[in-house]
């Protein structure tokens, strides 16, 4: 890890500049958050959220800094907005979700914006008011249709932002509207594919690694898809394990290569959702073959009740990371093309090897002393701002 650590610091004028070039070819997402994990000899995303929950697990310092790319990002999408709608998940029973929400609509009022909240949960048929744990309330109002506007009983607003990832599908309500609607509709998961997200960035690390000479598996994870599986009918179950099989030797070459002395194992997750639902860890072929009755429904459905016929075998990237003797894997939140903050997911009653975005995890915000875009080039790459640095790098 030293070793990547020191290689981007030496090419941090080329990396930024290569990043402001690709900037200019690509539009980068409104928002976002991605999962890494920091195994000592990789450095890995292993999830994109295009629709970020935990603003409120952010370290207030960094506030101010949120704004700033907040403003930088509504310019660069809609320059004359002056009305906002937020329009959250449905489900209001999660107060620290709706603080998120509440922390989301703090940053945009406070980039200028008028903010208001919409919701398109059919239960919600007037304004209503929640309180938080925080002490903080909001108002969650529904959202109507006239025309091609989506709009409040009392508000027309310019740009629609999105913190529901349409894993139920796209709502006739928000297609085809006049307003910019941020991030568009295709990123929900009706549309997104993990697999298709993992594809692209396998070009891009190829490109990034070359650009400052290193292993592009040192930041990449391996991956391969696996489709038309029925798990309560044990369909495809053979080509499933067939694939965990050729993954986990493809994992032993590049270990033997490296003089890893770990076991492989693979992460075996729905192709298409979130919340850390529909997700396994597997050591062998044998743990996919004859699964139980509860482990066939655990895979089986993910969020709004989406039955899983796709998946993705993605390589398993231990994490080496700890807080108070717990295991950790940070998550790096961006707005626009600039990195916000982040915090460890951490969880006292996983493993290593384990997914940790599970009930019993709680956060602890990343102790970032300086904007992560300035990393203290003269120190040595354990010191946190250099470390959060490469974190970044690997995230935008």
């Amino acid at each position: 890890l030293h070793d990547l650590e020191r290689k981007i610091l030496c090419s941090l004028p080329e990396i930024e500049h290569w990043f402001r070039n690709q900037w200019q070819e690509h539009t980068p997402p409104f928002y976002g958050s991605v999962d890494l994990r920091n195994a000592g000899f990789k450095l890995a995303p292993v999830d994109m959220n295009l629709f970020p929950g935990g603003f409120n697990n952010l370290n207030p310092d960094f506030h101010p800094l949120c704004v700033q790319a907040a403003m930088m990002a509504l310019e660069g999408f809609c320059p004359d907005a002056r009305r906002l709608l937020l329009i959250p998940e449905n489900h209001t029973r999660n107060l620290f979700y709706l603080q998120n929400v509440s922390a989301i609509a703090r940053i945009l009022r406070q980039a200028g914006i008028v903010v208001r909240i919409g919701t398109i949960n059919p239960e919600i048929t007037q304004p209503t008011r929640f309180d938080l744990p925080d002490g903080g309330c909001l108002t969650l109002e529904p959202v109507l249709r006239e025309g091609n506007r989506v709009k409040l009983a009392d508000f027309d607003p310019c740009v629609v932002v999105l913190n529901n990832d349409l894993s139920a599908g796209i709502p006739t309500l928000l297609q085809g509207i006049d307003q910019t609607l941020l991030p568009p509709l295709q990123a929900g998961w009706a549309v997104r594919r993990k697999t298709r997200h993992f594809a692209a960035y396998d070009e891009v690390v190829n490109d990034f690694a070359s650009l400052i000479g290193i292993d592009p598996w040192v930041i990449n994870p391996y991956f391969s898809g696996v489709s038309g599986l029925d798990f309560h009918a044990r369909e495809g179950e053979q080509q499933l394990a067939d694939t965990v099989s050729d993954m986990l030797a493809k994992i032993r070459v590049k270990y033997a290569e490296h003089g890893i002395d770990e076991q492989p194992f693979v992460i075996v997750k729905a192709d298409a959702g979130t919340y850390g639902m529909g997700v396994m860890s597997v050591k062998s072929p044998d743990d996919v073959l004859g699964l139980n009755r509860k482990q066939r429904n655990k895979m089986s459905v993910v969020k709004e009740g989406l039955e899983v016929s796709e998946v993705i075998v993605q390589e398993g990237v231990p994490t080496f990371e700890q807080i108070n003797a717990a295991v950790a894997e940070p998550v790096i939140y961006m707005i626009d093309r600039f990195v916000v903050g982040g915090f460890y997911r951490v969880h006292t009653g996983r493993g290593p090897d384990e997914n940790l975005n599970a009930p019993g995890m709680h956060f602890v915000p990343l102790a970032f002393a300086t904007p992560s875009n300035t990393p203290d080039c003269d120190g040595s790459p354990d010191c946190q701002a250099n470390r959060f640095y490469s974190y970044g790098v690997v995230a935008r």
